[in-house]
């Protein structure tokens, strides 16, 4: 199994790893930095290399055998000992827009009690969507203007793991209106102080004030109890 590098340290742009499988243009490795695409968060990119050679990580995903690195070119073979650095700028924004999302959906949760739907991240603009029946713009619109100010304070974002059992009896951690995956015993859980804590498995910053401002960009009714909102993070 992959040592998931950035579940304890999002921070991380370069590590050593060992190629243990090479299946075509897909090089998997027995620890990664790189985040796989999932939940909502786009996959990083980047580079590894071995010796004087670079080889491009145009996108990472999961799949049967593990973690795939998908690279431009052939020429790596298992039991070789690679470096690989993340496109740091990329990851950054994302990790930024990945925090802001958590702040928004606790913001709107506790003002409407609204679950989280769906979502997509990405480093221009990103978007939520919410099961709330009543889509009040101004008051969201306001909601987001009270957070911009709390996020501005500061607050710590804390890594921690939890029991499944334990975590499902708390709304607060479990904001999204599907059900978590059986298999999953050990949630974890990403907490910003004094704002949200919730199940995650992606990136993201260690303070929300690295996130700047929140822009809302628009808003938009998808059916039936379904609202969506699109953001973005300043500068």
């Amino acid at each position: 199994m992959t040592e998931l590098l950035y579940m304890e340290d999002s921070y991380m742009k370069k590590f050593k790893a060992k190629v243990v499988k090479v299946i075509d243009n897909k090089i998997y490795l027995d620890k990664t930095a790189f985040y796989p695409q999932g939940g909502g968060q786009p996959t990083d990119t980047g580079v590894l290399r071995k010796d004087s050679e670079e080889f491009k990580v145009e996108k990472v995903k999961k799949d049967e055998n593990g973690i795939a690195h998908y690279v431009n070119k052939q020429g790596l073979k298992e039991g070789d000992e690679i470096e690989g650095e993340i496109n740091w700028e990329r990851r950054y924004k994302l990790m930024r827009m990945h925090t802001a999302a958590h702040c928004i959906s606790a913001k709107i949760y506790k003002k409407f009690q609204a679950k989280i739907t769906g979502n997509n991240l990405d480093i221009e603009k990103s978007r939520i969507d919410f099961n709330l029946e009543n889509f009040d713009k101004e008051a969201i619109k306001e909601n987001i203007n009270e957070l911009n100010k709390e996020i501005q304070k500061g607050a710590e974002v804390k890594i921690s793991y939890m029991n499944r059992e334990e975590a499902i009896k708390d709304p607060e951690i479990c904001k999204l209106a599907k059900v978590l995956p059986p298999q999953i015993e050990e949630l974890r859980i990403v907490e910003i102080t004094g704002i949200d804590r919730q199940a995650d498995g992606g990136t993201h910053v260690k303070d929300a004030k690295e996130i700047g401002k929140i822009e809302i960009l628009s808003m938009e009714n998808k059916g039936k109890n379904n609202r969506r909102l699109y953001f973005t993070v300043k500068p």
